[in-house]
C-alpha cells in the first residue's frame, strides 16, 4: 500500500512547487493538499501566532490523521509553533518544513543570515535555528535580514519578478559576511533559478523538508 502525505500550506504560492518536488523525491507517495490562507493572514496581522491559528493548525493534524496520512508536512514557518502543540495531539509524524534546514544550516557555519519576506517569520526561523546550534553545541551568530512587504508583492500583487528582485538584493548584500544563508518562507524556491552565481551555501527548505519526510517514512 502506498504511503500518503498531507501538506499544510498557509497560501496557495507553495501548492505546485511543493507538489512537484515531492513527485520528483518520492513519487510513490500520495499527496493531500490542506491550504487555509486565513493563517498567514493572521499571523502577519498580529506578528506571532494566535490561539485561533494554534487551533486550527491542531484540527487540520487531527483531520489528516483521520484521512489516512502516515505523515504531515508542516509548510510554513510563520506557524510552524503551533505544530508544537499539534504534534501532542496526533499519532503519527508532523515534519516542519524548515527543521532539517535549519540543522543543516548550524553545520555549516557560524555566521548565518536569516532572509524572510514578513516579520512574523523571522521569530520562529531564528528560533529553531538556535535550538539546532544547541542540540549540536555550536557557537553561531545570526544575521536577521527583513526583506518588509516582498510576500505582499507576491501574494497580493501577484508579482513574483518584483518579488525576486527584492529578495535578491538583499541576499547579494549579506553573502560576503555570511557563511550561509538561509531563506526562511518556502516560497522564496521560486528563486533558485536566479541564485546560481551565489558562491556561499544558501539554504532553502522545501527539497530538505520533502528529503526528512522520505527518511521519516523509510521509503
Amino acid at each position: 500500500m502506498s504511503k500518503k502525505v498531507a501538506v499544510i500550506h498557509t497560501s496557495f504560492v507553495s501548492v505546485e512547487a511543493l507538489k512537484d518536488l515531492c513527485k520528483e523525491i518520492m513519487p510513490q507517495v500520495q499527496i493531500v493538499n490542506i491550504v487555509d490562507d486565513s493563517l498567514l493572514s493572521e499571523v502577519m496581522a498580529n506578528g506571532a501566532i494566535t490561539p485561533g491559528i494554534v487551533r486550527r493548525v491542531c484540527t487540520y493534524a487531527i483531520q489528516a490523521e483521520a484521512l489516512g496520512a502516515d505523515a504531515i508536512l508542516n509548510q510554513c514557518s510563520s506557524v510552524g509553533e503551533a505544530v508544537d502543540v499539534a504534534r501532542n495531539m496526533i499519532n503519527i509524524p508532523y515534519i516542519k518544513v524548515d527543521e532539517a534546514m535549519a540543522v543543516e544550516a548550524v553545520q555549516i557555519g557560524g555566521k548565518i543570515s536569516v532572509i524572510a519576506t514578513v516579520a512574523s517569520t523571522m521569530g520562529p526561523s531564528v528560533r529553531l535555528i538556535e535550538r539546532a546550534a544547541e542540540k549540536l553545541n555550536k557557537q553561531i551568530t545570526i544575521k536577521r535580514c527583513l526583506v518588509d512587504g516582498a510576500l505582499d508583492v507576491l501574494i497580493k500583487e501577484n508579482d513574483k519578478e518584483k518579488h525576486n528582485r527584492l529578495v535578491l538584493a538583499e541576499i547579494e548584500k549579506v553573502e560576503a559576511e555570511s557563511d550561509v544563508i538561509v531563506l526562511a518562507q518556502g516560497s522564496m524556491i521560486v528563486l533558485l533559478p536566479q541564485l546560481k552565481h551565489i558562491q556561499k551555501p544558501l539554504l532553502t527548505s522545501p527539497k530538505s523538508g520533502i528529503l526528512r519526510v522520505k527518511q521519516i517514512l523509510g521509503i
